[in-house]
């Protein structure tokens, strides 16, 4: 079963939006912008606990009450062999047909003005111009017999959920539980009896009893006895922790622990429902109380774990994605309204064995509203400074510099492309030698033409590799290079990021660096060299940067 698509029509923030699903999604955006209300739209289709609340006139998208809320998922049922795909076609019986290979579950909520209310109406079927409507017994249709739903929100309370859960979770089967069942009352019995034996409890009785004749003699006396009971078993058991190699037993005070034993309680629950339904995880913020670490440790638990074969999550936390892989990306942002794009992410290949080298940066730069996409850590250092400088909160403003390291820009492209976040990129202006040939690829144009998508710069190789080569041939394309600039928001540098400074604060570098060579100074130990300029550079030193031509690509992330 794999889901495909949902359609969100006058609830709350989502006036009319469709947005492509797949069965592991995140979504992210600024706050407000509306990622739990579309964990609700799900929730009032699949979860019935929601659902029996009906819907309020704030529901509605501007409460524009006299047109109904509409949400419908559609789900590919194709594969027949699927444990979950014959769960949903055994439930919907007549509604779907044998060559039907999808299924459209549509809920529709109409405002009743006299009852202040919307009551929620669900159908389904294989045709979404003929659903039929599902049975209803009390508060349950007929999907709750096949969907269950595990709601973990930002703030899950741990001893609620264990109170709320602990019959599904304890159960007492074995035969010996018998005896230890009788041995328990047997106790209470012994309770009892030890209690209504204490001498205040007979020394009152004494008293009662005389007192009580007085008003109506009929030949009885009082007698107090204790009825302590056990109402329900587990109705005082909370969950502790024990280290190992001790025996003393510790509060789950903290709220980080807390959480990973509540989602190790969901975890339990959901193995419970397995067998007869479909889990759905729908997730908010789970990185909240959660130190790094243990993030990243949740991250390798959501993808890569079978229990979560449907995720829907919401985060603001790169680290809960640098083990993401075979993931829907949904960006939920607001202009004038609330939109959405979503793209599906593979990790490539080549990056299966070590995920976090393009995860982590990917996920850092999905949650801005700007990525500039550099060469590697010099130029990060630099251009944060400059940035800090010229727009000292350009980080909190969803400006974001990125390092490709080698991964190639094209794959970051891509995805920010189709999340529709604006993107720009410097690169370095490089030759390659050509194996077996006294000459050098332009490399360095070849991969702005890969970024492009078409072949807008020459290719063919040159018999020079230099400075001086390369800033001519720089400067012989230059009116094409301004374009893609332009039209592409790609730089590319004259030469790289140390002779573009070189050629217009030459003797300024010299000066702060102390050598007569700055160039060669920068590139012997390139990160180390360059921490140390930066901490050099005065506020004037940035703002000339900033407005040179030659890092035009700052002014233009940042305006």
């Amino acid at each position: 079963m794999k889901f495909e698509k949902v359609f969100i029509k006058n609830f709350r923030n989502f006036d009319d939006v469709e947005i492509n699903l797949s069965n592991k999604n995140i979504f992210f955006g600024l706050n407000d912008v509306g990622k739990t209300n579309f964990l609700y739209a799900l929730r009032y289709v699949f979860d019935k606990d929601i659902r029996k609340q009906n819907l309020l006139d704030s529901d509605f998208h501007d409460k524009q009450l006299d047109k109904p809320i509409e949400i419908t998922v559609v789900l590919d049922i194709s594969d027949t062999d699927d444990s979950d795909c014959q769960k949903l076609r055994a439930q919907l019986k007549g509604a779907l047909l044998s060559e039907h290979n999808k299924v459209y579950i549509k809920l529709v909520a109409e405002y009743n003005k006299t009852e202040m209310v919307a009551l929620p109406i669900l159908s389904w079927g294989g045709d979404v111009t003929h659903l039929h409507e599902m049975k209803q017994r009390g508060y349950l249709y007929e999907i709750d017999y096949v969907f269950s739903v595990i709601y973990i929100d930002s703030y899950v309370d741990l001893y609620s959920l264990f109170k709320k859960n602990v019959s599904k979770l304890v159960k007492n089967e074995k035969d010996e539980d018998k005896d230890t069942l009788e041995k328990i009352q047997n106790t209470i019995d012994d309770l009892n009896e030890h209690i209504a034996s204490l001498s205040g409890i007979k020394d009152f009785q004494d008293k009662l009893t005389p007192e009580y004749k007085k008003f109506h003699d009929e030949g009885i006396s009082v007698s107090i006895k204790s009825e302590i009971a056990v109402k329900g078993l587990y109705s005082n058991i909370i969950p502790y922790i024990k280290q190992d190699n001790d025996n003393n037993l510790y509060p789950t005070a903290g709220e980080g622990r807390k959480k990973l034993l509540a989602y190790s309680v969901y975890d339990i629950l959901s193995e419970e429902n397995a067998e007869r339904k479909i889990n759905l995880f729908l997730i908010e913020e789970p990185e909240n109380h959660l130190h790094k670490s243990m993030q990243l440790a949740l991250s390798q638990i959501l993808f890569t774990d079978n229990k979560y074969t449907y995720l829907f999550v919401t985060t603001h936390s790169p680290f809960i994605l640098v083990e993401m892989d075979n993931v829907n990306l949904v960006r939920i942002y607001s202009e004038c309204k609330t939109y959405s794009v979503s793209t599906f992410y593979e990790l490539p290949d080549a990056y299966k064995k070590n995920r976090k080298m393009l995860n982590r940066c990917l996920s850092e730069a999905i949650f801005a509203n700007k990525v500039l996409l550099v060469e590697g850590p010099s130029e990060y250092a630099l251009f944060d400074k400059v940035l800090s400088v010229v727009h000292p909160f350009y980080e909190a403003d969803g400006i974001y510099i990125l390092p490709v390291y080698g991964v190639g820009f094209e794959k970051y492209i891509s995805i920010l492309k189709e999340l529709k976040i604006f993107n720009v990129i410097k690169t370095d202006n490089d030759l390659r030698t050509v194996k077996g040939k006294n000459e050098y690829s332009v490399l360095g144009f070849t991969r702005c033409n890969n970024c492009i998508g078409e072949e807008r710069l020459p290719t063919t190789p040159i018999i020079e590799n230099s400075i001086d080569s390369k800033r001519r041939l720089y400067d012989v394309n230059i009116n094409t290079l301004n374009e893609i600039r332009r039209d592409w928001h790609i730089y590319l540098s004259k030469v790289d990021l140390e002779n573009d400074l070189d050629e217009f604060l030459h003797d300024r570098l010299a000066f702060l660096l102390d050598n007569d060579d700055p160039v060669k100074y920068l590139q012997d130990a390139k990160n180390y060299h360059m921490v140390e300029l930066i901490k050099k550079l005065t506020d004037e030193d940035c703002i000339e940067i900033y407005n040179h031509y030659n890092f035009a690509c700052l002014k233009e992330v940042a305006e």
